[in-house]
């Protein structure tokens, strides 16, 4: 039973050394540019605002592969809360700019 045990400790004590490193990471030095399949700047990408269940916006963007996301916040730090749309409820061109298809 001891060496069962042993095993177990091992496997989980593995695969979170694994989560910390992050396994084939390539760390990102300049965290404005895509590293992604179409690589570009990105400000060559679309945003559209995502409305979270409490009505506060969100800026958003899909590229197809990759998703960023952004409290909308005023020149002192507040939400936005701007009523665009309903709660949970994405708008604008935020899947424009990319050549990859997302069928979601």
């Amino acid at each position: 039973m001891n060496v069962v045990k042993t095993l177990a400790l091992l496997a989980v004590a593995g695969s979170l050394s694994a989560c910390e490193t992050g396994f084939m990471e390539v760390p990102k030095k300049d965290k404005t540019v895509d590293r992604g399949f179409d690589t570009k700047h990105l400000s060559k990408l679309e945003a559209g605002i995502w409305i979270d269940p409490q009505g506060c916006d969100h800026w958003i963007i899909d590229d197809g592969v990759e998703g960023y996301l952004s409290a909308r916040v005023d020149k002192y730090g507040k939400p936005v809360c701007s009523g665009t749309a309903a709660p949970n409820t994405a708008v604008g061109p935020y899947k424009k700019g990319t050549t990859i298809s997302d069928p979601i």
